[in-house]
């Protein structure tokens, strides 16, 4: 039977009502004592150290995603409806919440432990009627600047006595491990008490010099907003907020920050420019000049990440662009981007302040040998204006072959087309 060995696990019936027979994986578990279900989970995360995502899903074998690219895993069978609910309702437990949620929702999010491997960030979610699943991995241990490969401007995050300093980027773009060395890196240089609210939470923080609270979604709090409001009477120095997803959750993290506190957030948003757009289109019209000049007042850093694969096919490399908060750049914020007078163009001409921009990043990797030139260009925020700039190593275009005169036609032909 396809069990975690914790509990009996959860039949997820109230979806698909028939019967649910056990999968059977042919990978031998790493002990007697872990479960099918735990057995499936290691045999899978044995396929490399860079396995970034596992893959349920109806009609394939269990997958892993390694650097971007989908992969099956060897000796595991194809899964049925049924395997996939199976796995489902282990991974779920006694998780009543998640239940309620999948059922009435039709997706759910949860944290998944594997004891002395792994942790998870899972979603179930049901398609055309059966289960389907995906668990991020979570590692163990807290990642730092250097493995990472974070610009060294980032460590001034930890001096921040207040403001917002907001992570973005596409899912799977490396915005929690970011966010996870900047809370580990304060850990090490700061006594300051940290109260997160994530959904699940991911990556456990140990108290060092600080004293961190992870607060859950769902299982701890009912949703961000009201976590938030509640934190602003826990005395933290540092709140996190695992994504700002609505209206009401942004205007408490400004209040958050207008009162003293640090707080440091995610949004799904590709650069600086579309995170303010983002931010600012939540409001309505008669509000958005106010909010403006609020956000204006509390942004310290917009961080904005792309991962693109290295040219030796070892892996993805992070990119980075990175926003500070100058005069300029609040202006800019405050009365909203014109000609010339745009985020980017601070970007470009701010590295004196720490700032960095995409295109500028993907060029010094191109030209150091890291990643291809065409697969910069596919990423660049410009790709014309990064082909000028890297016109040198491209060198000039083939000369277009001369065309052939065209061939004269017998005149006997020609003749008889006339006579014709």
């Amino acid at each position: 039977m396809l069990r975690t060995g914790k509990s009996a696990g959860v039949s997820l019936e109230d979806i698909i009502a028939t019967p649910t027979p056990a999968l059977d994986p042919s990978a031998q578990p790493s002990a007697a004592s872990v479960s099918a279900t735990n057995g499936v989970l290691v045999a899978m995360l044995r396929v490399s150290d860079k396995v970034s995502d596992l893959i349920f899903s109806p009609g394939r074998p269990p997958q892993v995603e390694l650097n971007g690219q989908l992969a099956p895993v060897e000796h595991l069978p194809v899964l049925s409806a049924d395997d996939t609910r199976r796995v489902a309702g282990d991974l779920i437990g006694n998780n009543k919440q998640a239940m309620t949620k999948l059922r009435e929702q039709g997706a759910c999010d949860i944290s998944y432990s594997l004891p002395g491997s792994a942790r998870f960030r899972v979603n179930i979610f049901i398609q055309r009627g059966t289960c389907a699943i995906v668990m991020r991995v979570i590692p163990n241990a807290i990642p730092d600047f250097a493995g990472l490969h974070l610009p060294p401007q980032l460590a001034e995050i930890v001096n921040l006595k207040n403001g917002i300093v907001l992570i973005t980027g596409p899912t799977g773009s490396g915005k929690s491990s970011t966010m996870a060395a900047i809370v580990g890196h304060m850990n090490q240089e700061r006594a300051y008490h940290i109260l997160t609210i994530e959904d699940p939470i991911e990556f456990l923080h140990t108290h060092k010099r600080c004293t961190i609270h992870q607060r859950e979604l769902h299982s701890d709090t009912p949703s961000f907003a009201l976590a938030l409001r509640a934190a602003l009477r826990q005395a933290p120095k540092v709140i996190l907020v695992g994504e700002m997803r609505d209206r009401e959750t942004i205007e408490i993290a400004l209040e958050a920050a207008e009162t003293g506190h640090l707080v440091m957030s995610t949004l799904h948003t590709i650069d600086a420019s579309k995170t303010v757009e983002r931010i600012i289109g939540v409001f309505p019209q008669s509000e958005q000049q106010g909010i403006r000049n609020r956000l204006a007042r509390s942004f310290r850093y917009i961080i904005s990440q792309r991962l693109l694969p290295r040219k030796d096919g070892s892996g993805r490399v992070a990119i980075i662009e990175i926003l500070t908060s100058t005069l300029r750049t609040r202006e800019y914020v405050e009365k909203g981007e014109r000609d010339g007078k745009t985020l980017l163009d601070a970007m470009r001409t701010g590295s004196q302040d720490g700032m960095q921009h995409f295109d500028g990043e993907i060029e010094k990797l191109i030209r150091a040998g890291v990643i291809e030139l065409e697969s910069g260009l596919s990423y660049a925020t410009n790709a014309g204006n990064l082909r000028l700039e890297v016109a040198d190593l491209v060198g000039p275009p083939p000369p277009e072959p001369e065309p052939e005169p065209p061939k004269a036609e017998p005149a006997g032909e020609t003749e008889l087309e006339i006579e014709r």
